[in-house]
């Protein structure tokens, strides 16, 4: 008996007491202006940031508006902060960031004009993407052409077809390009985006009408050469009856971590959507987050300007979450340990 409390006590002290930096690593936020000195996020231990170029509104710069603008904030969040994860979302089309020499054509687009054309476009954009400081990319997209009538992907062009086959290439072919140049990867939207008719942007989309098994199709090819997979908010009673796919243990956990076999850093989709902050508080979606089994939460802090957060807020809530005993602390040291692994592949 002796023997066994004593082992199961260092296995407690050994998985216990997380400190604050331990927790701020689980978290990528977005912020204002171009100044990081005048934020809360130097030594923080901040997991990463995400830069726009322009604020909520649309109407003025928020992060960057040039070539040298961004890579003096890139180079300031490296030498402020312990190797941090520094994301866009630059898939080409739509949803690109950076326009400053070249727009890149969206996925459908390229899709028409075969890999070797794919693979000449992203070698380009990854070699932009380092040039500037950039080591986390938001994409490929993996969701599959399903639904004609999808606004948030298919309409936007952002999937490369409904043959699960031809997106697994391409997003294959999309992945080596960023790595050719140290850029992280993020397959999205997990567990399918594509037969939705809704946009979590806005608010709560159910898929469990629309939904097949073959939407996970890329996530099984690709489980082993992509970074990170990013889960979306989307509802789908078949696989949870209670949660969203993003707060839900079933889907992150015992689907994409178990099953599918998943063994890189997975992270939400912005928690600040309305398909999540429409129906959850702060604290519960973090508590929910976190249990589901995510490594990284993102808070993007670009739909709303009245709803930012700051890392230092994100820290203190999850402290609260761990002492009323509502998050097991294994799991920001199990998360940290994915998390870091990473960024010591990237610098």
């Amino acid at each position: 008996m002796w023997k066994l409390l004593t082992f199961l006590t260092l296995n407690c002290i050994i998985y216990a007491n997380v400190s604050n930096k331990e927790i701020a690593n689980m978290f990528i936020v977005g912020f204002n202006g171009n100044n990081i000195y005048k934020t809360d996020i130097c030594n923080s231990g901040v997991g990463g940031v995400i830069v726009f170029k322009k604020s909520p509104s649309g109407k003025k710069f928020k992060n960057f508006y040039d070539v040298t603008s961004l890579k003096r904030l890139t180079s300031d969040l490296k030498k402020c902060t312990t190797k941090p994860l520094i994301a866009i979302d630059q898939e080409g089309g739509l949803v690109q960031r950076i326009k400053f020499t070249y727009k890149y054509p969206k996925a459908s687009s390229v899709a028409k004009k075969g890999l070797n054309y794919a693979k000449s476009i992203y070698n380009k954009m990854a070699q932009e993407l380092n040039s500037l400081g950039i080591n986390l990319n938001f994409a490929p997209v993996a969701d599959l052409a399903l639904n004609p009538k999808n606004r948030v992907i298919v309409y936007y062009g952002r999937s490369y077809g409904k043959d699960y086959n031809k997106v697994i290439a391409y997003d294959k072919t999309f992945i080596e390009a960023m790595h050719n140049y140290n850029i992280a990867t993020t397959l999205k939207h997990f567990p399918g985006h594509g037969s939705s008719f809704g946009d979590t942007h806005k608010g709560f989309v159910d898929v469990t009408n629309q939904w097949r098994n073959i939407e996970l199709k890329p996530y099984y090819a690709l489980k082993d050469i992509t970074d990170a997979v990013m889960v979306a908010h989307i509802f789908n009673k078949r696989l949870d009856s209670k949660y969203p796919a993003s707060l839900s243990k079933k889907i992150v956990t015992s689907l994409l971590r178990d099953t599918i076999g998943f063994k890189g850093v997975i992270i939400t989709d912005d928690l600040q959507m309305g398909a999540i902050k429409k129906h959850y508080s702060l604290k519960k979606t973090i508590e929910l987050a976190i249990n589901a089994g995510n490594d990284l939460l993102l808070f993007a802090n670009q739909l709303s300007a009245k709803d930012s957060v700051t890392i230092t807020q994100l820290v203190s809530i999850t402290r609260e979450l761990i002492n009323e005993g509502k998050i097991d602390e294994n799991l920001i040291k199990q998360a940290n340990i994915r998390i870091n692994r990473l960024k010591n592949k990237l610098y």
